[in-house]
């Protein structure tokens, strides 16, 4: 039995929106990136679970917070490294954020 935080329709995922639609390789990539595939391969056909679109919320959130600090320098000098961190920071910003915005797409489709 599903619990609160793995729980999605019992039925099949609703068509993208066309937003939906031109984000889902980002999100597919950044799934397969961080080994959570889905079993079909892709969240075209597969519900993206709350847990899920939560961590990827509070993920994309704290990536850009943290790309902030580093480029305003409050965490630290501004140097080749930081700026490195940064560009790791807004990739996992992307990947995150495309995998959130699948999921409140599948949500606001029902």
């Amino acid at each position: 039995m599903p619990n609160a935080f793995t729980r999605v329709p019992n039925r099949p995922v609703p068509p993208p929106t066309r937003f939906g639609s031109a984000v889902i390789p980002v999100a597919d990539a950044f799934m397969i990136a961080m080994f959570s595939k889905p079993a079909s391969g892709t969240l075209r056909t597969t519900w993206v679970t709350p847990s899920t679109y939560w961590l990827t919320l509070a993920t994309f959130l704290g990536a850009v917070v943290i790309a902030g600090l580093l480029l305003s320098g409050l965490i630290g000098s501004v140097t080749s490294i930081s700026i490195v961190g940064v560009v790791i920071c807004l990739l996992f910003a992307i990947g995150a954020g495309a995998v959130a915005v699948v999921g409140n797409c599948q949500r606001r489709s029902v």
